[in-house]
């Protein structure tokens, strides 16, 4: 099982490494310190899987996943990171990774979901499938539950702005933000969107019935 192994700390990386080599069935085939090499890792090595931490500096893991899965959808992404908030774990699924684990994972726990997810499955450990599951059992029918939940509620109002028709100096009026704020945290939702463009991420808004009247958020002082 050949892997690339993406994390932007070098200590944790080598220790990463050091617990795979010991591993059967598995070589590392090259390792990255942010999204870009790992994109530019997988172009070279045509990896089976991909480990992948999310908070990377240069292009982050999100990014990276998004890329990977669209242009090498044979390369399965396994995330790999500290980081368990709902809104971290569900953009991770929605650019395409196979499963996510946190980094308190022991190493044979590695080696399975390596594995599971280049067989095709879906593996989460133990704290992340709680909260799998805690979401699809709010989206019970009968139960409202908002569209695009890895967004946060700030976000959420952007998205909803940009589906209305505003551009970024309209929205900053609106919501009380600098033009630059609104532009990083568009350029935030097209990432968790997996979205190529801001048309793209209006399409995707639209479709999910955000931008009407009667959604549209008032005006207030929060940032």
């Amino acid at each position: 099982m050949r892997v690339v192994v993406a994390d932007d700390h070098p200590v944790f990386r080598a220790g990463l490494l050091a617990v795979l080599s010991d591993l059967p069935d598995l070589e590392v085939v090259a390792e990255a310190a942010d999204g870009a090499a790992a994109i530019d890792a997988v172009a070279r090595h045509r990896p089976d899987v991909v480990l992948m931490d999310l908070k990377m500096d240069g292009m982050d893991g999100l990014a990276a996943t998004s890329r990977i899965t669209a242009h090498h959808p044979g390369t399965a992404v396994l995330v790999l990171t500290m980081h368990a908030n709902d809104e971290t774990v569900f953009a991770a699924l929605r650019a395409g990774a196979r499963g996510y684990l946190l980094k308190e994972a022991a190493g044979e726990d590695v080696r399975r979901a390596i594995l599971a997810v280049a067989r095709g499955e879906a593996i989460f450990g133990p704290r992340i499938a709680h909260r799998v599951i805690a979401f699809f059992a709010a989206s019970a029918p009968g139960l409202q539950v908002r569209p695009f939940p890895q967004l946060t509620d700030r976000e959420q109002d952007i998205l909803h702005l940009l589906a209305a028709g505003l551009d970024n100096t309209a929205i900053g009026q609106r919501l009380f933000l600098s033009p630059k704020t609104v532009r990083n945290r568009v350029s935030d939702i097209l990432t968790k969107l997996s979205a190529r463009s801001r048309a793209e991420a209006v399409a995707l808004a639209r479709d999910a019935g955000l931008g009407t009247s009667e959604q549209t958020p008032i005006e207030d002082d929060h940032c």
